[in-house]
């Protein structure tokens, strides 16, 4: 079979790996590791992890832009005329801005700097599906408007140690989140309105080392194809583990944490 076929192959489905694990708690960065020690698949650089977490970006702000709308006319709307009615939209921008700030810091000061090796991430899964099966009964009562400066801060602490390769963004999130007392759609929705600006700077500074990539000109059309995979993916992925949140259902992805990560501890090392 043609090498080049092989190639668009191994890209698109990286890109729906990547995409698909991505929304939900099972971390997508863990399984592109696993995937790439499991099929011998060489991405170089750090080019094909920027642009298929774009695709995931992309999909995210489509699903939720309706929240982005509201809160960004409401938050102009608070800074110019002080409308009482906009300030609570206000205040969780804010709180979304201190909640990046924990995870913006450690990315720079670590710059990738954990090694992604399968042992880890089969430890780091397991860990992973323990936070999960601890919140999957809990139900909170706390909506947007509850949510307080210092549980801001906690989440953004949490999405931090998803820096570790096996660790789940969204599931570090929301767990932090849920711990805290929020309502399962309002930790889903914290989650991912705060995966925005991250993911956003990530995209920006990855942008010159894109560019730079001397692999772009041959890899091209894989990375195309991985990134159009990406947004799909990660699109019905996210509206799927919507749908698993508002069922209460949290303890299946605690389940295949505990195997998979088993699995990989045992064979992959």
């Amino acid at each position: 079979m043609d090498n080049d076929f092989i190639t668009l192959i191994q890209y698109i489905l990286l890109g729906l790996l990547q995409g698909f694990t991505e929304p939900i708690p099972i971390s997508s960065s863990g399984h592109i590791v696993l995937a790439r020690e499991l099929f011998h698949i060489e991405t170089p650089g750090m080019t094909f992890e920027a642009i298929v977490n774009t695709g995931s970006l992309i999909a995210v702000i489509i699903i939720y832009f309706k929240d982005i709308s509201r809160l960004t006319k409401n938050g102009f709307r608070y800074i110019l005329t002080r409308d009482q009615e906009a300030k609570s939209d206000f205040h969780f921008i804010l709180l979304l801005v201190i909640a990046t700030i924990p995870a913006g810091i450690f990315g720079l000061l670590l710059n990738n700097s954990f090694e992604a090796k399968p042992f880890i991430v089969g430890i780091t899964l397991l860990i992973t599906g323990v936070a999960l099966w601890i919140i999957r009964n809990l139900r909170g009562r706390k909506g947007e408007k509850q949510i307080s400066t210092k549980d801001a801060i906690i989440v953004g602490l949490a999405q931090s140690v998803a820096l570790f390769p096996g660790i789940s963004r969204s599931g570090a999130t929301i767990v932090a989140s849920m711990l805290l007392g929020m309502k399962q759609d309002t930790a889903l929705r914290f989650s991912f309105l705060l995966y925005i600006p991250i993911s956003l700077g990530v995209a920006v500074m990855s942008f010159s080392d894109i560019v730079g990539d001397e692999s772009l000109k041959t890899l091209l059309i894989p990375y195309l194809l991985a990134f159009m995979a990406s947004i799909i993916a990660s699109y019905f992925a996210l509206k799927w583990f919507m749908n698993i949140m508002a069922k209460g259902n949290l303890k299946y992805f605690a389940f295949y944490c505990f195997v998979v990560g088993t699995l990989v501890i045992l064979f992959l090392k």
